[in-house]
């Protein structure tokens, strides 16, 4: 699907990246709704990992055929290629999937915001966190666990107490 949506040139900090892979997210449906009101045109998406398109110097830490994902850019995901400010971009490691990376950038994001910055953890923690076996709810439990914190979750189905148990939930509750 889609197509090339973005023919703006490239400025000096922006990198032309070539799509594999988007994320989806719960704002999608608002912008699908027209809860939150966008300038038209516009294309979904804010979440995605691609490849950089050679084009352009200005950016020493990017190269043509560097994997990268982004999720804070303008909207426009939902393409095949688009340009992106270097600044919202993050080179990815070899063994991370451009899927996962597209899926997990903004419930990553948001983990780091909460823990850094919202409630810093200090240490000896324990932690309750709702929809403990959805995306962010994992990605903050395992996290939390990893930090050697107790993390405390609802799940919504047995079937989804293995699950969060793995990620670190301990116990999960229903």
């Amino acid at each position: 699907g889609g197509g090339p949506v973005d023919d703006r040139r490239p400025g000096p900090r922006g990198r032309p990246v070539r799509n594999m892979a988007l994320g989806r997210n719960y704002i999608d449906t608002y912008h699908r709704a027209g809860s939150v009101s966008l300038e038209l045109p516009w294309v979904l998406g804010k979440d995605d990992a691609g490849v950089i398109e050679p084009v352009v110097t200005g950016v020493d830490w990017l190269n043509p055929a560097d994997r990268v994902a982004g999720c804070t850019a303008p909207l426009g995901a939902y393409s095949t290629e688009r340009v992106l400010p270097a600044d919202r971009l993050v080179k990815l490691p070899d063994g991370i999937d451009d899927r996962i990376a597209a899926a997990m950038m903004l419930k990553g994001l948001t983990v780091q915001y909460l823990f850094r910055h919202t409630f810093p953890l200090k240490g000896g923690e324990t932690i309750l966190f709702h929809a403990a076996a959805g995306g962010v709810g994992l990605i903050a439990c395992h996290w939390a666990s990893a930090r050697g914190r107790t993390a405390l979750g609802p799940v919504r189905s047995v079937a989804t107490r293995p699950r969060a148990r793995w990620y670190g939930v301990t116990p999960s509750i229903r």
